[in-house]
């Protein structure tokens, strides 16, 4: 379940530099077999698969999808290797993939609609809605809002099964410092899903119906059906099968959902038209909500602020925003650029893999 955020953040801050002398976005793809990268270059189908065949190998990835998106389409997809190498089973379009903590963007953006409805408010704290017995013993969680949920400055480690006492704790004055938590992410489901007068299946019932069913996310979910299940791509790591680490029956707003390339896209694409939340809401999804100080580790390696559930880069031309996930046997990543519809996906099957991270920065090769 954990976000390999120093690897996703050295490799945005490893292209910062050839980015300032190549902002061409605007040139037009000279052929049908080509497209364009995030600084505008034109990168050829086959030199993507061969960069992919040959890291696939190196990397000990047993099996992958990906899409690439420009000016707010698809123009590249890729499934190669295998989703279950015992059997010989080959990735298809239909094989799906873990997406560990690409889990948390997407319930920010469902969050965001009972923000609008006036079901949930970001800054009234989340005790008054569902007191959480599990931190009753540290009074500083009654000032625990929405907000500092998505923004990861709740004071939440990020489990506390990573810990020996096992016991959940806050480090810090809520909303004063960043500290990555899913466990944040867990209360605030806990607290719609008592809002709601529901269960996690409820949960997933409603997501269906206002994320999933207007985008056409037709695979994407945090609850997964027996097709799901049946198409899913086995976990390796090391070469063997990891198993299921979790129950496909919890709906983990940190770190349950299951894509692939294809689907997760239609909510990437949704992203960048803005669609399905209202202008006030994307404002509010992608404003800026806490800066990272000066001599933060994470501004040093790339990332200067946190939205609502995204990490934000500040680049020449712009901003990125992105997330990674890697739940026992799965790594992904994904990367859009809103203002020009650049988006980038990946999916596999390989546990902590630095595929995803390594091709973004191909991607981003003048």
């Amino acid at each position: 379940m954990l976000f390999t955020r120093k690897l996703f953040l050295i490799t945005l801050l490893a292209i910062m530099s050839s980015i300032f002398q190549n902002q061409v976005y605007g040139q037009e793809r000279k052929t049908k077999n080509t497209l364009k990268n995030l600084i505008g270059k034109e990168v050829s189908f086959d030199s993507i698969e061969t960069f992919i065949e040959a890291k696939m190998k190196t990397l000990n990835v047993p099996g992958l999808s990906l899409a690439i998106i420009n000016d707010g389409k698809v123009v590249y997809h890729l499934i190669k290797g295998y989703a279950d190498i015992g059997k010989e089973k080959k990735v298809s379009k239909s094989t799906l993939f873990e997406g560990a903590s690409l889990s948390k963007p997407l319930f920010a953006y469902f969050i965001m609609s009972f923000v609008e409805e006036g079901i949930i408010d970001l800054d009234k704290p989340l005790c008054t809605y569902l007191p959480y017995e599990a931190i009753a013993h540290d009074e500083r969680y009654k000032k625990i809002t929405a907000r500092m949920v998505l923004t990861h400055t709740t004071g939440f480690p990020n489990w506390r099964s990573d810990y020996k006492e096992n016991k959940l704790f806050i480090s810090f004055e809520p909303g004063t410092a960043f500290q990555y938590s899913g466990e944040g992410y867990q209360y605030l489901a806990k607290v719609l899903a008592y809002i709601l007068k529901t269960d996690d299946a409820g949960l997933e019932k409603v997501y269906q119906k206002r994320v999933a069913a207007r985008l056409k996310l037709k695979y994407t979910k945090f609850i997964q059906d027996s097709y799901n299940m049946k198409n899913k791509a086995e976990g390796y790591k090391d070469g063997k099968v990891v198993g299921e680490d979790d129950d496909p029956k919890i709906f983990g707003s940190a770190f349950s959902i299951h894509s692939e390339a294809l689907d997760f896209s239609k909510w990437l694409i949704a992203l960048m038209n803005k669609e399905g939340l209202s202008k006030e809401s994307y404002d509010e999804l992608f404003k800026t909500q806490f800066t990272l100080p000066d001599g933060h580790p994470q501004k040093q390696l790339g990332v200067t602020d946190w939205t609502l559930g995204f990490a934000k880069v500040t680049l020449p031309f712009g901003f990125v925003y992105g997330h990674g996930g890697n739940n026992s046997g799965y790594s992904s990543i994904f990367i859009i650029e809103p203002e020009t519809k650049w988006g980038y996906i990946m999916f596999t099957n390989a546990n902590q893999s630095q595929l995803p991270m390594v091709f973004l920065q191909y991607l981003m090769t003048p």
